[in-house]
């Protein structure tokens, strides 16, 4: 008969009792996964002109993803505007961005650089079409815009776009039927004021700050944009145009220059865009950081108090990044 010293049994028990320790944290850890690490790590956002909607809404969200994301820093990058932004984050110059969804069909459709990596994180508001005069002008519809010094927007801004195409509508050519004067919000509102323009165009959430401002020291009027313009733009051709709808500012969008009803025009959706190469749990914490601060932005950005968690998850003409996907399973009732 064998028999072993107490020392080599208390080894054996020893390496018996480590060995099931080793099995029972493979179980644990097979059964209770403790899930992903929190993102961690650098992200540009792409915004817009400096006294812009897109501009002040990247600034109140950087200060929320700061606490929602505290190991990931946001660095805010501002620019023309959807197709800069687009063009930015497509070929990996920004992260995310902000972007109508005219622009992106549009970046989609001409297969700019990048263009299969775009994907959609949430729908988010409606920007509005302004056509803003002097109030004693005697432009009264677009196309009183004939011959005009009309602004429209930097070369590479969503403003130019739908500028171009509601001229278009309207029989006006936009290289020949007016004279388009390439400049941000932050600088038409001025050259009306100075009399260097007779018009301009503005795209963007109301009320926009710029044009309050415009309105607060000199007296404006917003040109209605009715529905057979919208009927125009869709008949241009439904893969480019069919994002905008008729929709209406309310008389008082803008209190110092107030109309006697409201203001036909046309709308279209704004969408938070990243790429398929933004990692998963980045996304969704961002997507839910955008839609949980919404309340928080609205008090100062009024158009994003419109965040719906409803219609958030429809980013068409992109289709939904993975994360984003995880965070509405997340929430869904």
């Amino acid at each position: 008969m064998v028999t072993h010293s107490p020392g080599i049994r208390r080894n054996r028990v020893l390496q018996g009792a480590a060995a099931a320790l080793v099995v029972l944290g493979l179980l644990l850890w097979w059964l209770l996964p403790l899930g992903e690490p929190a993102p961690r790590g650098a992200v540009t956002f792409s915004t817009g002109v400096k006294s812009g909607v897109y501009q002040r809404y990247g600034e109140l969200l950087q200060q929320d993803l700061a606490r929602g994301l505290p190991n990931v820093s946001v660095t805010l990058r501002t620019s023309q505007g959807s197709p800069d932004n687009l063009t930015r984050v497509a070929t990996g110059e920004a992260d995310f961005t902000i972007a109508t969804a005219d622009a992106v069909s549009n970046y989609l459709m001409e297969k700019k650089p990048g263009w299969q990596r775009l994907r959609g994180c949430a729908r988010l508001y409606d920007d509005y079409v302004q056509l803003i005069v002097a109030k004693d002008s005697k432009i009264h519809s677009v196309a009183d815009l004939r011959g005009a010094r009309v602004g429209v927007g930097q070369p590479e801004s969503g403003v130019r776009l739908v500028a171009d195409r509601v001229l278009e509508a309207a029989n006006l050519n936009p290289r020949t039927g007016v004279r388009e004067v390439f400049a941000g919000i932050d600088k038409m509102p001025g050259k009306l004021q100075r009399g260097e323009l007779d018009a301009f165009f503005w795209s963007g959430g109301l009320p926009t700050s710029a044009v309050e401002a415009l309105a607060d020291r000199f007296a404006v009027r917003l040109v209605p944009l009715d529905g057979p313009l919208v009927k125009q733009l869709h008949a241009a051709g439904p893969a480019t145009t069919r994002y905008y709808r008729s929709a209406a500012m309310p008389a008082d969008a803008y209190p110092k220059a107030p109309s006697a009803q409201d203001v036909p025009t046309i709308a279209v959706a704004n969408l938070l865009v990243t790429t398929d190469r933004m990692d998963a749990a980045l996304t969704e914490g961002f997507t839910r950081t955008v839609i949980d601060s919404r309340d928080r932005i609205g008090r100062e950005v009024h158009s994003a108090q419109l965040v719906d968690l409803r219609t958030a998850i429809y980013t068409d003409p992109l289709p939904l990044h993975e994360g984003a996907k995880r965070y509405y399973q997340s929430v869904k009732p």
